[in-house]
């Protein structure tokens, strides 16, 4: 979706009617996104969602690291630059959509990304929270069930003996 933002000509192999692509376009994208994603967090689904935030100077060390080391070469493509000079309007895209679709049920976390190690630990303290909040248990096992678990372990018991017994009898043959 950002990318049309930032390249409104791909608005058109998209194949939306004319009457569609005026201003509200985005708001109604938005507005879907939001929707969806209340969908989800209504049925149980805990949405976590993660905007790493890579300033253009770390944007540049990167790739210039992926062109001098042979290993990263392939992560390198020459529309990077051609993108990269649209830094401005992906910014104000980016900015566009974590504002329209923060919301209560999925908000956005927007994680500084110029250090890996921070950015990483900030992503993780994240994820721990949201499943400590899920407050999470192993099922309950009865006093029936616990029984019946007894003499299962009972019978792989006995079976091991008797496997043992057998091993010692042919060892003595």
């Amino acid at each position: 979706m950002l990318v049309v933002r930032v390249h409104p000509e791909l608005l058109e192999k998209e194949r939306i009617p004319r009457e569609l692509l005026g201003k509200n376009l985005w708001q109604q994208r938005y507005q879907s996104i939001n929707e969806f994603e209340r969908h989800l967090a209504r049925n149980g689904t805990r949405l976590l969602k993660f905007y790493l935030n890579v300033s253009k100077e770390e944007q540049r060390k990167r790739f210039l690291e992926r062109l001098e080391n042979p290993d990263k070469n392939w992560k390198f493509s020459e529309q990077d630059l051609a993108e990269r000079a649209r830094w401005k309007k992906y910014r104000k895209a980016y900015e566009d959509a974590i504002s329209a679709t923060s919301t209560d049920d999925a908000p956005w976390h927007v994680v500084p990304a110029d250090h890996k190690w921070f950015t990483w630990l900030v992503v993780s303290h994240v994820i721990i929270d949201a499943l400590e909040k899920l407050e999470l248990r192993y099922p309950k096992v009865d006093i029936a069930r616990r029984r019946e678990l007894q003499k299962i372990r009972r019978a792989l018991e006995q079976e091991e003996e008797r496997n043992e017994a057998r091993r010692l009898m042919s060892d003595l043959i």
